[in-house]
């Protein structure tokens, strides 16, 4: 990817990681492949999101435990976003750790 490519996205590739604003760089700077290569993080993150809030239904069950997991789950997620960002307004093509490498899969 040359830099010229990562110059042009980079101003709103960082959308990509904050829920639903991901439509936006996949619409302004839907041929830039560095906003793609950010746009599928965040699809991934938001599908991961979405997930956690489905299974933490289980974890309210459990008293203090659950609650636990819940917020560990989505402080995690939240410091996975925040490294999104980091990544994206860094100029940096590295996939985000545990769920990253689900992001190569998604056709866009």
């Amino acid at each position: 990817m040359d830099q010229k490519m990562i110059e042009e996205g980079k101003g709103l590739a960082w959308l990509s990681y904050l829920g639903i604003l991901l439509i936006v760089p996949l619409v302004v700077n839907k041929d830039n492949e560095y906003s793609k290569f950010h746009v599928k993080q965040g699809i991934i993150l938001l599908i991961c999101w979405i997930g956690w809030q489905i299974v933490s239904i289980i974890f309210h069950i459990i008293p203090v435990i659950g609650t636990i997991i819940w917020a560990g789950g989505l402080l995690f997620l939240f410091i996975l976003m925040v490294m999104g960002i980091i990544n994206a307004l860094s100029e940096k093509i590295e996939p985000l750790p545990v769920i990253g490498k689900y992001a190569e899969k998604i056709k866009i």
